[in-house]
This record gives structure tokens, C-alpha cells and sequence, in this order.
């Protein structure tokens, strides 16, 4: 007893673990207040797309599908690693040993500056998973600096980075605790734990400093209804959105695979046709289908918005296309847009339950049929939301998404396009080591 005592109180007051904590704390604030400025400067990028789009509404036909090139051909000149979502990045330095080349504090404010970029020039994309990115660049970042020697607290900074990007984009902390284990790592240390939580609460308190109290979607309350109504929305929902979301995950996985030859010759070229691919959808709907997808999945949520029978299919495509033109920027807050509009068509087409119902309950079910992540996918809607009197039928609605969605597309989206990176680094090392074993060997 005295001896665990000892030991305990040596590890309390050992200046090696307050270096660490330190490390931890600092870097999950500055995670907090760098996700809520781009919060805030998201928000504005987008107002101004709009402002631009209504007032002169072909305009955009030329801004979107130059800004996607330009914006292309700066990630790759000076921020190559940053394109698309982040996660699969994210995900991928976990596995990637030593000095990881799709995590550092370049790609960061890269990151930052070309999703804002995006939203400017009329991209469906979300600010979210590159708060995940964000957010592990600068942990990981953090412990290069102070030079963390064992790997397993570079895993732990990587791990809690991404986690409170999450907490602090969505002003959701049990949620990016949960990414951390069921997205990200799909175990967890128990030895980095504490440290993860820990990060997660002060981003997620750092962002609701400076952007106020808040939920994401404000206090949705839905309608009451019989027991049999709701869980025959469950059904309905479930597997509808499941079956969309497993197909959105399947047509950009297959897309990014497919075209990842093409997109190493033609990159701009690429980011040019879907960029007008992107304007043209954008047009056809009104502009409706640029952004994030905020406003739209408030309004839908609220009962607000007229309902749109086209909203949920051109977001769905423009999303895809704005992912395929290579630039970065996320899909979660989109696929939340595409989801609500999913629910309502649902709604409306097949009325078991009341509209406000089978909104939240279509956004749960698409969300989770994306990215696959049933635990992360319920409780970030019930925090976004508020919502408390539903809790059974949206968690039931996440996991027969889950299996719906995996009908459709069985490989994890996430996973699979970390695989890419992961991959990618494996070579450049072999043919590093080839070229160092070829040079040693030469006659001198």
C-alpha cells in the first residue's frame, strides 16, 4: 500500500508528467480557439459565396470551377497531405511511424486557409473533419517540439488532437471522446485516456468561450407521437438512410481509388471538371447545395424551410463532387444537410411519424450510413440538438443504418482512404531505404 502510494505520489509531482499534461492542455486550447476562428471565418466565407451567387447568378459557372483549381494546385504546390477530409489523415499518421508527412503545423494553417477558400469559391463542404485534422497536426506538432521519445504518446497526441477537433467544432465533448475510440484509434489506451478526455473538455470549453453556449442545431423539439410511429420511423429511417449514406461512401471511395491515376497526371484538370460539375449542380438548385449545409439542415429541422423534393440529391452530389475535385474540406456537416432533407422526403413520401421526427431521425440514419460510426454518429446528433426524448429510437436508427449502409458499402470510409496514405508512405520508405542500400553498395 505504501509503496503504490509512493509510486503514486512520484508520478503526481514527476516534472516529466506535468510536461506532458502541459503539453496536452496547451494544445487542446489553442485546438479550441483555432476551431472556432474558423467557426466564425466559415461563416463568413459562405455569407459572401451567396451574396455573390444571388446577386449575379452565372457568375459562379466561372468562380467555382477556377477557385477549385486554383485551390487545387495550391495544396499540392505548398500543402500537399492537406486535400479532402483530414480524418483518413489523421487515422493514417496513426499507423505511419516516426515523423509522420500528412501531420504538421504547414498543413494546419494550410488547412485552414483553403477550406475557408473552398467555401468562398462555392464548395458543398464542412469545416469538421478538418478540425480533426487541424487539431492532430497541432498536438502531434506539440510533441515533436518537446520531443516525446516513445511512440505511444505521439499516438495519444494524435488521438486527443482529433478528438477535441471535433468537441470543438461541434461544441459536442462526448462525442469526440467517442470518435477517438470508435473512429479514429478503434481501441484506446488506457494509459492516454485521461490525457484525451482532458483535451477534449478544455477544446470544447475554449470554443464555447469565445462562441458563447450553444447547440449546433439549436433546441430541436420534436412532436409527440405513439410508440408505433416512432419506431416505424425507426425502420424507415434507418434503413433508407443507411442504404444513401452506404451509397454517398461507396461512390466516393470508389471514385477516389478510381481515379487516384488520373488524379496524379491531371490533377487540375480534374479539379476543373468537377468544379464545374459542382457549379452546375450548385445552379440547378438554387444554391441551395453550396456551403456547408448549415442554415438549410436548421431550417429543415426547425420546420422553417418549404419542403424541396430535389434538396437532398443535388446536396448529395455536390458534396461528391466537391470531394472529387481534390481540395480540402470535410463531409460531415454536409451529409448532416443531406440527411435532414433525406428525413423529410422520407416524411413526406412515407408519413408514419410526424415530420419533425422522421427529420432527425433521416439525419441520424444517412450521417451514420456515411461514416459508419454508429456511437459517434447518435450521440453527435443528440448533442447538436438537444434532443432528449428520443434517445432509444435515434441510437436504434444509427446502428440499422449501420448495417444497412454496410449492404451497400462494406468498406469503411474512412479507413479505407487512410489506406491510401498509409500505402503512399510505405513505398516512399522502401524507396528511400532501396536508394540508401543502392548508394552504400557503389564502388567508391
Amino acid at each position: 500500500m505504501r509503496r503504490h502510494l509512493r509510486r503514486s505520489t512520484r508520478k503526481l509531482l514527476s516534472p516529466r508528467a506535468w510536461k506532458v499534461r502541459l503539453v496536452f492542455w496547451a494544445g487542446a486550447v489553442l485546438i479550441g480557439l483555432v476551431c472556432a476562428l474558423l467557426a466564425r471565418l466559415a461563416e463568413h466565407a459562405n455569407a459572401a459565396f451567396l451574396s455573390l451567387a444571388h446577386t449575379w447568378p452565372l457568375a459562379p459557372l466561372v468562380v467555382t470551377p477556377l477557385g477549385m483549381t486554383l485551390i487545387a494546385w495550391l495544396t499540392i504546390r505548398w500543402f500537399p497531405g492537406s486535400q479532402g477530409s483530414g480524418i483518413p489523415q489523421a487515422i493514417a499518421a496513426l499507423h505511419i511511424p516516426g515523423k509522420s508527412a500528412v501531420l504538421s503545423l504547414r498543413i494546419a494553417i494550410g488547412k485552414l486557409v483553403l477550406v475557408l477558400a473552398g467555401l468562398l469559391a462555392g464548395g458543398s463542404i464542412g469545416r469538421e473533419g478538418p478540425s480533426v485534422h487541424i487539431g492532430a497536426s497541432i498536438m502531434f506538432s506539440l510533441g515533436r517540439w518537446v520531443r516525446f521519445p516513445p511512440h505511444y504518446m505521439e499516438r495519444g497526441l494524435i488521438l486527443a488532437g482529433g478528438a477535441a477537433g471535433v468537441a470543438a467544432a461541434f461544441n459536442t465533448p462526448l462525442a469526440g471522446i467517442l470518435f477517438a475510440i470508435e473512429e479514429m484509434s478503434r481501441s484506446f489506451e488506457q494509459r492516454t485516456s485521461g490525457l484525451v478526455t482532458v483535451a477534449v473538455v478544455l477544446a470544447g470549453v475554449t470554443a464555447l468561450v469565445v462562441l458563447g453556449p450553444y447547440h449546433y442545431f439549436g433546441n430541436i423539439h420534436t412532436e409527440a407521437a405513439p410508440p408505433l410511429a416512432i419506431w416505424s420511423a425507426v425502420l424507415v429511417c434507418g434503413i433508407g438512410g443507411g442504404l444513401l449514406g452506404g451509397l454517398f461512401g461507396a461512390l466516393l471511395v470508389t471514385g477516389s481509388l478510381r481515379l487516384a491515376p488520373l488524379a496524379r497526371r491531371y490533377p487540375l484538370r480534374l479539379a476543373f471538371g468537377f468544379g464545374l460539375l459542382l457549379a452546375i449542380i450548385a445552379w440547378l438548385s438554387g444554391y441551395s447545395a453550396s456551403g456547408t449545409g448549415y442554415a438549410e439542415a436548421k431550417a429543415i429541422l426547425a420546420g422553417t424551410a418549404p419542403h424541396d423534393p430535389w434538396y437532398s440529391l443535388s446536396k448529395f452530389l455536390a458534396t461528391l463532387a466537391s470531394y472529387l475535385t481534390g481540395i480540402p474540406g470535410g463531409i460531415f456537416a454536409p451529409s448532416l444537410a443531406t440527411g435532414a432533407g433525406v428525413g423529410a422526403d422520407l416524411g413526406h413520401w412515407l408519413p408514419v411519424a410526424p415530420l419533425s421526427i422522421m427529420v432527425l431521425l433521416g439525419m441520424v440514419g444517412y450521417f451514420c450510413g456515411v461514416v459508419q460510426s454508429p456511437l459517434t454518429a447518435f450521440v453527435i446528433v443528440m448533442e447538436m440538438t438537444a434532443e432528449r426524448d428520443l434517445l432509444l429510437p435515434l441510437l436504434a436508427t444509427s446502428f440499422l443504418a449501420y448495417g444497412a449502409s454496410h449492404l451497400i458499402n462494406p468498406r469503411p470510409l474512412y479507413h479505407t482512404l487512410a489506406q491510401a496514405f498509409i500505402e503512399k508512405d510505405r513505398t516512399q520508405r522502401t524507396s528511400r531505404r532501396d536508394l540508401q542500400s543502392k548508394t552504400a553498395n557503389e564502388p567508391r
